[in-house]
């Protein structure tokens, strides 16, 4: 199993994410994830709070951790559905990802999406499509 530092090494590969979204791993387990986001100022809407896109970024790429960080085989979305509960008041937005059922060839997965001061932003679910391509190619 690879460990913390090896997932996130491989997902730093997804730079728009990491690098433009500045997300970032805090915890990895088979169909399980949390990954988090510090809210900075080109995250904002014009009404200064976070802005879907970035919600919705942090929210995929729970997911993709989730499903991916110990798997085989890569697994990519077919379809997304997300609801926007709440306006972020935080410093930081905290994706919590989760399998609920997962098949040979699809899967479902629940995305809850909150700030630093334990209000839900959003909630997202996720099917997802298995690959045959390796991990890796």
């Amino acid at each position: 199993m690879p460990t913390l530092e090896q997932i996130r090494a491989t997902f730093a590969a997804d730079r728009f994410a990491t690098d433009a979204a500045g997300c970032e791993i805090r915890l990895a387990e088979p169909g399980h994830s949390v990954c988090a986001m510090t809210l900075r100022p080109h995250h904002l809407n014009a009404a200064g709070t976070p802005q879907g896109g970035a919600i919705f970024t942090l929210a995929d790429f729970a997911f993709a951790v989730a499903v991916n960080a110990f798997a085989e085989t890569v697994t990519v979305s077919l379809q997304h559905d997300i609801t926007f509960l709440s306006a972020a008041r935080g410093t930081e937005l905290i994706a919590e990802a989760n399998c609920v059922r997962s098949g040979r060839s699809t899967c479902f997965y629940t995305v809850t999406v909150a700030d630093n001061l334990d209000t839900v932003i959003a909630e997202m679910t996720v099917n997802g499509f298995v690959t045959r391509k390796k991990i890796g190619e």
